[in-house]
């Protein structure tokens, strides 16, 4: 198991979302339990946490969410069936959920932003750097980030964040960083960040992605945080205060991400995961490409057919 620094041990993961973009969907099923092939998606950032190390974990939910703690907890009468089948394949499919971790919960309460469920965490995390993780960003397994972030934020002793390259034409979508090169070191320093900047005022084109490295110092900043964008507390407003600021957690670093990351929020990426995750699984893998490659020549020939029926 990759180890962050002994002192980073607790991991936060906002989950109090309405997941708005998958209605009817999410009516009555939280956007996280949403399954990427055979897994809720909230059990793949789980896992990203505790494969890297962070044995205490916190998710902060909402209203309608109580199937993420469901989820996480013992079936006992489940468990009694299923070994009475003798069906150890799927007992240890239900337990692997189980016996992930050390998991916590907190309400948000109103959802009033990024920020405030961050902020939401201060009583539990104390006065120790901490993790957050985005329960709808999936980062790819065999991309590793937490454990880089968590060397940086050790070297540099202020908060890290995670930056990703998107078109430029994407960018009001993410939060978006101003940096500088650090001579020497593979991370970023970060002048400025701004949340949803119009396409013509974005300073670059690196997306703000979910995965963060917080000194505490960031709960007291939060505090005196007002409502921004949305009228919500975002977290890149305090980050932006951290940046410019000086003293003992001052300071934010960036570290620039090339893998595999999806969006499990948005229907689109959502489809993408569940047919990469799919492929690489050994039982679906072989059935799902034959399939696949079929169904790309029946829409090239498709295709085909509409040029020419255009005259093209």
């Amino acid at each position: 198991m990759n180890m962050p620094p002994a002192s980073i041990t607790k991991a936060v993961i906002p989950a109090a979302g309405l997941g708005t973009r998958f209605l009817p969907a999410t009516k009555a099923m939280p956007k996280e339990m949403l399954p990427v092939v055979d897994k809720p998606a909230i059990q793949y950032v789980v896992s990203e946490a505790v494969k890297s190390g962070f044995t205490d974990l916190l998710m902060v939910t909402g209203r309608s969410k109580r199937a993420l703690e469901d989820h996480f907890d013992r079936v006992p009468a489940l468990e009694a069936a299923l070994s009475g089948k003798g069906d150890q394949k799927k007992l240890d499919l239900i337990q692997e959920a189980t016996d992930l971790g050390n998991i916590h919960y907190v309400r948000q309460g109103n959802p009033r932003g990024l920020g405030h469920a961050v902020l939401c965490a201060k009583q539990h995390v104390g006065q120790e750097p901490f993790a957050v993780l985005l329960g709808d960003d999936l980062i790819h397994e065999d991309d590793e980030l937490l454990t880089i972030m968590a060397d940086v934020q050790r070297s540099t002793g202020g908060s890290v964040i995670a930056l990703m390259e998107v078109r430029p034409e994407e960018i009001s979508a993410y939060g978006c960083a101003e940096v500088e090169a650090v001579p020497g070191a593979d991370f970023l320093k970060v002048h400025g960040l701004v949340e949803k900047p119009a396409v013509d005022e974005a300073p670059s084109n690196l997306a703000v992605i979910g995965r963060y490295l917080l000194h505490p110092r960031v709960f007291e900043i939060l505090e005196n945080t007002p409502p921004g964008r949305g009228n919500e507390i975002q977290l890149t407003d305090a980050l932006q205060v951290l940046a410019a600021a000086e003293g003992e957690g001052s300071g934010v670093h960036a570290v620039i991400f090339r893998g595999r990351r999806f969006d499990t929020g948005d229907k689109l990426s959502y489809i993408k995961a569940n047919i990469t995750l799919a492929a690489e699984n050994d039982e679906l893998g072989p059935g799902l490409k034959s399939w696949l490659r079929d169904f790309v020549l029946t829409l090239e020939a498709e295709d085909s057919e509409e040029l020419v029926g255009s005259g093209i």
